[in-house]
């Protein structure tokens, strides 16, 4: 079984943004993936829709990886707290999908669908309706930490597509699609 870990957000400091993903895509996903629990990581950046700027996507093997001392005595944004705004974290159960359903190649995008702020049976029912123009989604219940969402849509797809996103009102469910801006690294 496997557990998906996501974190949204978006950065406010346009003249330090370079230096913020420098630092993301590097140490702190190493930092990450030397603690107990964590799998694969690989990072995003919104390429059209609606949704934050940025999401990260981890597996984990267990939500045990929030619990350990390595975790708890360090995590966090650190020096770069202050730019980072709309923040979320969420765990969802990845049930029998492998780690490698959520890996995106270079040249490939994640379209993503998500329900922020709706109740379980609404967001139930909008998925019903977006599955039908999705059927290769893998949706993934909400597992604990923030739950800012009941349920999210994931699919890696190999190349960028055109999906049909209606970018002219407030979407609910958010649909968007997002471009890798680092590779999947993979713990030890």
């Amino acid at each position: 079984m496997v557990f998906v870990y996501i974190v949204r957000c978006n950065f406010t400091q346009p003249d330090k943004e370079q230096a913020w993903n420098a630092w993301y895509s590097g140490p702190k996903i190493a930092q990450m993936l030397a603690k107990p629990h964590f799998r694969t990581c690989q990072r995003f950046r919104l390429a059209s829709g609606r949704g934050r700027s940025y999401l990260t996507l981890w597996t984990l093997q267990s939500p045990e990886a929030f619990k350990t001392a390595q975790y708890t005595s360090d995590w966090g944004f650190f020096e770069w707290t202050r730019y980072v705004t709309d923040w979320s974290r969420d765990l969802f159960d990845g049930g029998p999908h492998p780690e490698a359903a959520f890996a995106v190649p270079a040249q490939g995008a994640l379209d993503t669908v998500v329900f922020d702020g709706m109740k379980e049976e609404e967001a139930s029912a909008a998925r019903t309706v977006t599955a039908k123009s999705r059927p290769e989604m893998i949706w993934l219940a909400i597992a604990g930490l923030d739950r800012h969402t009941p349920m999210i849509g994931l699919q890696a797809l190999s190349e960028v597509a055109t999906l049909s996103l209606d970018h002219g009102r407030e979407q609910r469910p958010q649909e968007a699609v997002y471009r890798p801006i680092s590779e999947l690294y993979s713990a030890k």
